[in-house]
């Protein structure tokens, strides 16, 4: 099912989201890779306040290209996100609730995504310029030292993504490939 999605993603949002679905997501995100998860954790280790407020926030994660004269944003696909598993859970524990990439999670992810009503969004790998079209601004917000693993503000209108893993643990990694043959006949 289809869903148009208005940002922030509250825990009542977040739990209206079940794998599978697809959403047109639109409002504000947060870049980070793992370069800048460490950073976050490490400030957060220390007592000290995020250079952002992570409540209901969505971080995708990516490095995107420098923009080209004329363009918000360069090429915007997503990572890895298992590279983010370390980290994920703490970030979910200060209120971080959308996260989005490509692959699989831990274990240990999902089950904070379960305990923080957590998302995990998938995008498409290699769409990176078809992605960076739904990004209409771009604001550096910290870690400028880190290049393309800084920290940023985007603004995304109906950014297209899927659910692979609800607030509940179903995981379309899971179910997704049985469903898929059962409905092809094999």
């Amino acid at each position: 099912m289809e869903k148009r999605i208005q940002l922030p993603l509250t825990e009542e949002l977040a739990k209206t989201l079940k794998a599978g679905d697809t959403v047109l997501l639109t409002g504000y995100i947060y870049t980070s890779r793992d370069a800048g998860h460490k950073r976050m954790c490490e400030t957060l280790a220390k007592g000290e306040a995020l250079p952002f407020d992570p409540t209901d926030a969505t971080i995708y994660y990516v490095g995107p290209t420098p923009a080209k004269p004329g363009q918000v944003i360069g090429s915007a696909g997503p990572t890895t996100s298992g590279r983010m598993d370390a980290y994920a859970p703490t970030m979910m524990s200060v209120g971080a609730r959308g996260m989005i990439g490509k692959g699989a999670r831990l274990p240990e992810v999902i089950d904070a995504m379960k305990k923080y009503s957590g998302v995990y969004f998938g995008a498409i790998g290699g769409a990176g310029a078809l992605l960076a079209r739904q990004i209409k601004s771009c604001e550096l917000i910290a870690y400028e030292d880190l290049g393309a693993e800084a920290l940023r503000k985007l603004y995304v209108e109906d950014m297209p993504l899927v659910v692979i893993i609800d607030s509940e643990g179903n995981n379309l990694y899971d179910f997704g490939p049985a469903n898929y043959l059962a409905q092809k006949g094999n």
